[in-house]
């Protein structure tokens, strides 16, 4: 076998693993194998949010300054053991009716797919065959607001959706921006938990008119924060907690405490800094999975 191929056993599957030595972070010197390794030692909390969930990778065969790819269908050469699932594809920009999505269930799916450059995991608010059980808030910030405004309308957004008792869960997007991830009842559409996310966006726009926009037209955004509703939309995917980022560093979408928010909104540290995947390791051992709660379902949303 050549010397930059090899075969291991990765609970009971057996793997072909390559070029391990690539460099795929050249600014940070950060190689396939240690893609690897970070998803391998990740694994234990990131595989809960990955399970049912269909899988769209943003793979990156040469690193992240050579160019990528979004992937969706399972790919010809994927393993008789890996989950797939067909499934509908609403707002297929091929126009599909039906996408083969790879589910990661288990470690060995992982390290195929880390073999595979599939830096970035992406997954949908909804298990597979089922509403969602999860809203999501992206928090966008338009130059020059940054992190710290992002913080300010999480804090904000935050309190709102605990009035209407819904619990919200912080994490950074592992480039400019948060998400609030809240979990819900599985019981609504997925055209109603965007009209209720809708809703208090709006709600908190009017309120704070120099801080929040609630449209999508880039030309509202400078100085503010778009409270992007519309990730609820079933054709729409999430970067996954504890996935990489295509980013000049091995950045890392990470779960953060409230008191890191609180902190980030008052300008005290960098609570909403680029966390490393290095740094996330550190961090999942001492603090374990701060989206947890996810996991345990919630409530059902009011209607709007």
């Amino acid at each position: 076998m050549p010397g930059d191929r090899f075969r291991v056993d990765v609970e009971g599957r057996t793997l072909e693993l390559s070029n391990l030595d690539k460099v795929l972070y050249p600014e940070a010197g950060f190689t396939k194998g240690e893609i690897i390794d970070y998803y391998t030692r990740i694994a234990p909390v990131l595989l809960p949010h990955l399970a049912d969930r269909a899988l769209t990778r943003i793979r990156f065969p040469n690193g992240v300054t050579g160019g990528s790819f979004f992937e969706k269908n399972a790919p010809a050469a994927t393993p008789d053991w890996v989950r797939v699932e067909t499934l509908p594809a609403p707002g297929s920009t091929k126009g599909r009716e039906t996408i083969d999505y790879v589910v990661a269930d288990d470690l060995p799916t992982l390290v195929w797919l880390a073999n595979l450059a599939a830096l970035e995991l992406h997954t949908p608010q909804w298990r597979v065959g089922e509403h969602p059980d999860m809203m999501v808030v992206d928090l966008d910030p338009g130059a020059p607001a940054a992190l710290r405004q992002c913080c300010q309308v999480a804090l904000l957004m935050r309190d709102r959706l605990a009035a209407d008792g819904v619990e919200s869960y912080p994490k950074t997007s592992g480039k400019k921006g948060m998400q609030l991830c809240c979990p819900i009842s599985a019981t609504q559409s997925a055209d109603d938990v965007s009209a209720y996310a809708r809703g208090i966006a709006q709600e908190l726009e009017k309120a704070h008119p120099r801080l929040i926009v609630s449209k999508m037209a880039k030309n509202l955004r400078p100085g503010k924060v778009f409270i992007d509703w519309s990730q609820n939309n079933a054709a729409k995917t999430t970067v996954a907690p504890y996935s990489l980022r295509a980013q000049s560093v091995p950045s890392v979408s990470t779960p953060l405490t409230w008191d890191e928010v609180e902190a980030g909104a008052a300008g005290k540290r960098p609570a909403t800094k680029p966390y490393t995947a290095t740094e996330v390791l550190k961090r999942v051992e001492k603090q374990g999975d701060l989206l947890a709660p996810l996991l345990d379902g919630g409530p059902e949303l009011p209607g709007r």
